[in-house]
């Protein structure tokens, strides 16, 4: 059982830990300090449900559901990821004062939930690693082995989304200047377009 429990921690961990489109969001908030915990909590206990999802055995639907659709999923996940990698380049050129300050008016915590949830849920990949992926790897373990193999995986998930979410709080002092802002800003923005790009390719766009 504490095979399968380390298999699940680190197959979990070794699929979250790309910087990806969501991972980038919660390091900006966490950067900024705005609604830390429950991004965090958002992010992963959406994990954790989608893997448990695929630990049941909803993978096999689902597989065929987007090998079937891949295009017009693919291909809004990429305008999605275009469109806020266009938001983030803007910030770029047009930051001009002291990011982290008193005056800089937080947003809400509904509207950061729902970017956050837009993240997580229009990405095609986050149902391919959580729910295919580590969903068929799951069904190589039977009775408690299995429920101890998706435990793993779901601990993976918080201890990641809490760990960039409050570590990112050191880099606090370092983000205070526009310059390293617009860095950056100008490495999410990167990062969004190089996955827009790929989900564009995979889906057969281009």
């Amino acid at each position: 059982m504490f095979t399968a429990f380390l298999t699940g921690f680190f197959l979990g961990l070794s699929l979250i830990v790309a910087i990806g489109s969501q991972n980038a969001f919660v390091l900006r908030q966490g950067i900024l300090r705005q609604h830390i915990f429950y991004i965090a909590l958002f992010c992963s206990i959406s994990d954790a449900l989608l893997i448990i999802l695929g630990v049941v055995g909803i993978s096999y639907f689902l597989n065929d559901f987007i090998n079937e659709y891949s295009k017009i999923i693919f291909g809004f996940a990429a305008l999605w990821l275009l469109s806020y990698g266009l938001l983030r380049l803007n910030s770029v050129f047009k930051a001009n004062s002291k990011i982290i300050s008193s005056n800089i008016k937080p947003s809400s915590l509904l509207n950061s939930l729902s970017i956050a949830a837009i993240f997580t849920f229009a990405n095609p990949h986050v149902y391919l690693d959580t729910m295919i992926l580590i969903g068929s790897i799951a069904q190589q373990f039977i009775d408690l082995s299995r429920v101890y193999f998706a435990f793993g995986a779901c601990i993976a998930s918080f201890i990641w989304f809490f760990g960039i979410a409050y570590g990112a709080k050191l880099l606090t002092p370092i983000m205070q200047t526009p310059r390293h802002w617009r860095i950056l800003d100008a490495f999410i923005a990167s990062i969004m377009f190089i996955i827009a790009f790929n989900l564009a390719a995979q889906g057969g766009w281009f």
